[in-house]
């Protein structure tokens, strides 16, 4: 049986090494290419290269059977380090996916001598890939069926007819315990908000909105739970400062624990980001906002989303700012429409 420690254990069934995509939200997705695969050969052994933030969400999900970090920062080439650890991988995989569409990504399964390798057409990756599919848009219109399509074969990728299945997190339930109690948390039903928005401002909901929101549902007797990382301390810190029953706990959680603390959420406020994807993948119902980007894109992948959006004519544009000057997408989205919402669920 294959193990997590990086030592994959003997097997004849099919060994593949998938190259993971560089953000939170498109790893998450990426599990449905795992589960896509196991489906079809259930002792196949899967792992992943990724960077290392992406562990502890590649340890929630069970059809990763090894991950293997690439400690190159986002951006940088880092040649030694993809060599390093192409080295490390010779023999061991007969089939590798490349997820992103870079030349470099493409590089260590190479290296390794990785037999087929599979990916789309990009950045002149002609002697990088055994097998480069043509990326046609229009078939594959969301980002989830890109990856699972990588899975399969050409014919049944250019039919475009194949189920994505959804993303599910494994969850920790002592892990949630232990977060409960140093926080504070629990005391109310609690709503989870999500400010943050790695990609830029064009897709972050404003914070005087996030505030009002805050306050009514407390009003109302929710307890609110402000997540994200440590850029958005601050962020966390204007919604929750001075309200009895928010915690701003941006910067305080791992990755990980955002896992099951938005799963103990009764629902999340969310910008289309890495961590409106994990919530939908622990099953919690999500309110998602969505401005300069498009929910036909990157939807959350759950049956449990209401979608909100102005689609005005200049939207969505895709920028990571608004070139008008007023993202008017996001800011006449009124936190009315979101107490509604929540309160009609």
């Amino acid at each position: 049986m294959p193990i997590w420690n990086g030592l994959m254990a003997e097997t004849n069934a099919e060994r593949i090494l998938v190259v993971g995509p560089s953000w939170v939200g498109d790893m998450v997705m990426a599990q449905s290419l795992f589960q896509t695969l196991k489906a079809r050969q259930p002792d196949c052994t899967i792992a992943v290269l990724a960077p290392a933030w992406s562990q502890p969400i590649l340890a929630r999900m069970a059809e990763v059977d090894e991950a293997i970090a690439l400690d190159v920062g986002h951006g940088e080439f880092g040649w030694r380090a993809r060599r390093r650890v192409a080295r490390t991988l010779k023999g061991r995989f007969e089939r590798a996916i490349v997820l992103p569409r870079s030349w470099k990504s493409a590089l260590v399964p190479f290296l390794a001598g990785i037999q087929q390798r599979v990916g789309f057409t990009g950045e002149q990756r002609l002697i990088l890939l055994t097998e480069r599919r043509k990326l046609d848009r229009s078939m594959l219109d969301q980002t989830v069926k890109r990856f699972v399509s990588l899975g399969l074969s050409a014919d049944e990728a250019r039919r475009g007819d194949f189920a994505c299945p959804h993303p599910r997190l494994t969850l920790d339930a002592d892990n949630l315990a232990a977060l409960k109690a140093e926080h504070g948390l629990g005391q109310r039903p609690a709503i989870g908000m999500m400010p943050g928005a790695e990609y830029g401002p064009a897709k972050q909901w404003p914070l005087a909105h996030f505030r009002s929101l805050t306050e009514r549902l407390i009003a109302a007797g929710y307890e609110v739970r402000v997540l994200g990382g440590p850029k958005d301390v601050e962020a966390g810190e204007w919604i929750a400062a001075g309200l009895s029953h928010a915690h701003n706990l941006c910067g305080k959680t791992r990755l990980a624990d955002a896992v099951d603390l938005l799963a103990d959420c009764r629902q999340v406020v969310t910008n289309d980001s890495g961590l409106m994807h994990v919530a939908a993948a622990v099953g919690t119902r999500v309110q998602a906002i969505y401005g300069s980007s498009s929910p036909l894109y990157t939807p959350p992948l759950t049956s449990r989303a209401d979608i909100h959006t102005l689609a005005l004519t200049c939207s969505p544009c895709f920028e990571r700012t608004c070139p008008l000057g007023h993202t008017n997408c996001l800011n006449q989205l009124d936190p009315e429409r979101l107490m509604l919402a929540l309160q009609d669920r």
